[in-house]
């Protein structure tokens, strides 16, 4: 190809340097709210059963002292030797330790049980007398039948107090007068006699022999 003066050169085209296109963004997942904490209850444990534990016997205040006398109902009066701790199943107790003269018996009687069991402390000489001066009052008709009488007289003994000792006492004095009294009648009756003797000698400070003398003289004003 010729090239002509008067042909003018085709400016270039103008070459448009593509340009990309930015690609839009993805959009980003939205960061999960927060969510409110609920609060934790606390749960408080199982409460675990606990075995019973052992039951020591600690400081305990005792009614009655080592070396004092009481009286153990249908037992006799009794001289407290010792007081001793011994173990009792799953706990230890505290126990007097009596002595009976009358049986010639140490028996042991845990301290918690011994009002239980009725026993109680010498009367005084007041309660004494009292006793004293029932045996010379009348009484009133008794059963024949010796065993209801029987009964009816241990209930007494069980009871414990002087007075009743020394209605029992009473009662089978005076029934003995006028009819032999059976075989467990009579040894009720040794029992309670010799118990009301004991006890009231102690209180009134004098001897057994003057005790059991003053005692028939009281229970003979009637017969």
């Amino acid at each position: 190809m010729v090239y002509s003066p008067a042909m003018k050169a085709r400016p270039k085209a103008a070459v448009k340097k593509a340009t990309r296109t930015p690609k839009a963004a993805k959009p980003t997942k939205a960061a999960p709210k927060e969510s409110k904490a609920k609060p934790i209850k606390k749960v408080a444990p199982k409460a675990v059963a606990k075995k019973p534990a052992a039951r020591k016997a600690g400081k305990v205040v005792t009614r009655y002292k080592v070396t004092e006398q009481i009286v153990y109902p249908l037992q006799g009066v009794g001289l407290i030797r010792s007081l001793e701790k011994r173990p009792f199943r799953d706990q230890t107790l505290l126990y007097y330790i009596i002595y009976l003269e009358v049986s010639d018996m140490t028996v042991m009687v845990p301290v918690d049980k011994a009002d239980e069991l009725g026993i109680r402390p010498i009367v005084g000489k007041k309660e004494a007398q009292k006793a004293l001066a029932l045996l010379a009052e009348e009484h009133e008709p008794v059963t024949a039948d010796w065993k209801l009488r029987y009964q009816m007289n241990l209930e007494l003994l069980k009871k414990g107090s002087t007075q009743d000792i020394a209605t029992v006492v009473r009662t089978l004095y005076r029934r003995s007068t006028v009819k032999e009294l059976p075989i467990l009648e009579r040894k009720l009756y040794d029992s309670a006699l010799k118990l009301l003797i004991d006890e009231t000698s102690l209180s009134l400070d004098r001897s057994k022999e003057e005790m059991e003398k003053l005692i028939f003289s009281q229970m003979g004003k009637r017969s």
